[in-house]
Order: C-alpha cells, then sequence, then structure tokens
C-alpha cells in the first residue's frame, strides 16, 4: 500500500470545495462549451453583476481549476484542465441513475 500524500488530499479536498457552488459550476459549464470566455460575456449570460462573476472566477483561478489571460481590456478564462468537466458529468449522470 503506498504512502498517503495528505498535501495532495488537501488540494483535492479545496478544489472539491471550490467547484461545490452553482455560480462557479455554471461558469465551468460555460467554459465546457467554449474554449474561452471574458467575464462580460459570462456575467451577462447569467444574469449576474460583474464583481459576482469576478468574485466566483478568483475562487476557480486560485484553486487551479481556471486560467486567465489578459487581451487588451478584457480578461478571458479558461478551464485549465478540460477533464475536470467529466466529475460534473460524472455527478449530473448520478440523477439518471
Amino acid at each position: 500500500m503506498s504512502d498517503i500524500d495528505i498535501e495532495q488530499l488537501e488540494i483535492a479536498a479545496n478544489r472539491l470545495k471550490a467547484i461545490a457552488h452553482p455560480l462557479r459550476i455554471a461558469l465551468i459549464s460555460m467554459l465546457q462549451e467554449k474554449e474561452k470566455l471574458c467575464v462580460t460575456d459570462m456575467y451577462t449570460k447569467l444574469g449576474i453583476e460583474q464583481a459576482t462573476a469576478s468574485h466566483h472566477l478568483n475562487i476557480l483561478k486560485i484553486n487551479g481549476i481556471l486560467v486567465c489571460k489578459r487581451e487588451g481590456k478584457q480578461v478571458y478564462y479558461s478551464l485549465k484542465v478540460k477533464t475536470l468537466t467529466k466529475i460534473l458529468d460524472c455527478i449530473n449522470n448520478c440523477n439518471t441513475i
């Protein structure tokens, strides 16, 4: 049996906590459909305030789920790891069991 890496378990738990919010799941789902999106596109589509979108995007970025890149005046976000969406697919499929 291999040694348990407590630090890696903490990182994984924090990432799952970061995902576990309806707006953050919506943001991730939007980024699953498009390679990258700017903040304006996301908060407009979700019908929320810019500050709210930025707050949730920052939580996802801090936890290593998203990356961002500034292009002119716009900040574009994308998923750091595309396979992350498999977790959401798995959770969504639990409803059909």
